[in-house]
């Protein structure tokens, strides 16, 4: 089940679990839209993944299976950013 968590690890927005701007990659590395598509490029910086839009868990669900109130600490290594970017800039997500 996935953790929902609370805030982008780029820059830090809050993403609370019915954020429609909430973007994960397979490992569930959280980041907002913003910051996955335009500083990322559509490349997790932690696995060089892509990011897909995170699902809205409905709030029926919510009080039995609560999202996460961890926050990850926020930043982006930008050299380690940099070499993902380099290898995977031109590769399609299934190909990577």
């Amino acid at each position: 089940m996935l953790e929902l968590r609370p805030s982008c690890e780029g820059c830090g927005k809050s993403l609370p679990a019915n954020a429609s701007d909430a973007m994960i990659c397979s490992f569930e590395c959280t980041f907002c839209e913003e910051c996955a598509l335009t500083a990322l490029r559509n490349v997790c910086p932690n696995c060089g993944g892509n990011f897909q839009h995170r699902p809205i868990r409905p709030a029926a669900m919510l009080g039995k299976h609560p999202a996460s109130s961890e926050r990850h600490p926020v930043g982006v290594d930008e050299v380690a950013h940099g070499d993902y970017l380099a290898r995977y800039r031109n590769t399609a997500p299934a190909e990577r």
